[in-house]
Formats: structure tokens, sequence, C-alpha cells
């Protein structure tokens, strides 16, 4: 932890004409996206460090003030690992998913609905009593289904029912939704959070996707900082994908972003989760600091 997250930043150094341009240069972007819904998945070293993770909280409370409808979606795949290793639990992968028998989903639920859940919104609510915790079992809330019974209690969302999350957002809350869903008879299943916030970006038309993740963005390489792409469209991931360009864990965060762009969200967003305020930094400047994925270029204001 890095000195009291809570302690507001030392704007000393600022001069008074620097914080009014900081101002004047989020307006325009204040005014475009009132009203629109932006899913944000967090994840990475944001969720495990507590100045980072308070950080991220004040950012979120900070959209909802200025009429953007934040959504958070969360996993916890290295919090339920701890917990199975201090209860002596072996992890059991296939083709790196985990496999989920009845213990490890007892374990899945109590940390994601139990803790990671609870921290997140007491985050949030130390700045803005606003948030509230939500499972994906909640008012059937996402609908799951078995994704391979070699895989256990493994789901993928066969649907979401976005009504309470209307109800919370037309009220001014801001949802906090931990993914394990459930079916029809009342399985519960455990469900990878990039997929889960995908199907709710879709699911109520969100302008934006947010990824936290532990790299600046899409590096066309991994070891050179400068190779950052800013902003590409869906036809160009695809053909960095396609081209070997793209490798590894960014594979699936850039298909992901792929997936909801073409679903229908108005874009995706790639963000170091390490850096603090990194989610005001790119919605709201002109720079931007990680990478957005877009259908095509005509589809940006």
């Amino acid at each position: 932890m890095h000195g009291d997250p809570f302690k507001p930043a030392d704007l000393s150094g600022i001069d008074a004409s620097t914080r009014a341009s900081i101002l004047v240069e989020a307006l325009p972007y204040i005014q475009q996206f009132a009203g629109a819904t932006v899913v944000v998945k967090f994840g990475g070293n944001a969720m495990v460090d507590d100045a980072l993770a308070h950080s991220f909280a004040a950012d979120v409370v900070l959209l909802r003030a200025v009429g953007m409808r934040p959504v958070v979606v969360h996993g916890g795949g290295p919090q339920i690992g701890d917990l199975m290793g201090r209860l002596g639990m072996e992890p059991e992968f296939r083709d790196g998913l985990r496999v989920t028998d009845a213990d490890t989903l007892d374990v899945a639920r109590m940390v994601l609905a139990g803790k990671v859940n609870r921290d997140i919104v007491a985050a949030i609510n130390r700045h803005d009593r606003r948030a509230v915790g939500l499972s994906g079992e909640d008012a059937g809330l996402i609908i799951a289904r078995q994704r391979d019974a070699d895989l256990g209690f493994v789901g993928d969302v066969a649907e979401v029912d976005d009504r309470v999350l209307d109800t919370l957002l037309g009220d001014g809350f801001i949802p906090v939704i931990s993914t394990i869903g459930s079916d029809g008879a009342g399985q519960a299943y455990n469900i990878n959070a990039d997929s889960a916030a995908i199907a709710i970006a879709e699911t109520l038309r969100a302008e934006k996707l947010i990824y936290l993740t532990d790299v600046p963005g899409l590096l066309t390489d991994m070891a050179d900082p400068a190779s950052l792409v800013s902003r590409l469209t869906v036809a160009r991931a695809r053909l960095l994908i396609d081209d070997g360009v793209v490798t590894g864990g960014m594979i699936p965060k850039l298909e992901a972003c792929v997936e909801a762009v073409a679903g229908g969200v108005g874009s995706a967003h790639i963000l170091d989760g390490r850096v603090p305020h990194v989610v005001l930094l790119e919605l709201l400047t002109d720079a931007g600091v990680g990478t957005m994925l877009i259908r095509t270029e005509r589809a940006v204001a």
C-alpha cells in the first residue's frame, strides 16, 4: 500500500491555469458521454493493490457524478487460488481452465461474492454510497449454461437479464457484479469475468467496455513501450491476430474487444490498471493512455 488511499491528491504544485486547462479538456468528453453506460472489467494489480483499488473507486464515483452510468464487473481467480491453497485444496487445470467441482465452486462463491465484491463495494462507498454488490445469481442476472462436463461447474453466459441493472442505474446506483451465474434449475457456475463483461456490455448497449490489465495496452512489440497502438479498428485487430503480431495473453483480450464491438458496444479499451486514475486519463483527456478498439474509423465522432 502506498500512503493513504483516501487522501486527496496534492495539487499544490499545479498552478490555477493548468488546473483550469485540465477541467476544460475534460468538458467535451463529459458532455459527449453524459448518460452513457460504461462497463469496467476490474482485474489485475488494481484489484490487489489497496492504493490502486481506491484510485479506481474514485474514478468510478467521478464518472457517476458527471452523468455516466458505470457498471463494474470482476472475477477473482488469484484470490480463489489463494484460499484453496490455505484450505489445502489442490487446483486442477485443463487447457488453462480451472476444473470446478462442488467444493471449488463453494470457494469461488465465497471469495467472489463474500470477499472481492464486498471490498470493491466498500471502496466505492467510502467516496459515495452508491455502490450495490450483486452476484450473477441475484434476480437471475446471469443465466448460465455448462461449458464442458469435464470442467465441472464452469459456465458460459446464456443470457443477461438487465432489469435489475436498469433499475439500479436509473436510480443512480453503481452495480458491482461478481461473475457467478446459475441455470434454470438454480445450479451455480463460475463464469470467466472477461466473457461476462462482454455479455453485460452488449445487453446494456454500453458506450464503452474497459478492461483493466497489467499491460499498457496493445503492444506490437512487447519489449518496446513505444509500440503501443492507441487506436485500431475491428478489421485491423483481426489482421494483427491472424498475422501473429499479437501473441500470448493479449490475444484473448483483443479478441474480447473485437467480440464486444462487433456485438454493438461503442468502443472497447485495454488499459493499464497499475496507473492511478487510468480510467479518467483514458476517457476524459485528449491523448488517452491505452488502446481503444472501434468498429470503423467513421464510428467515432
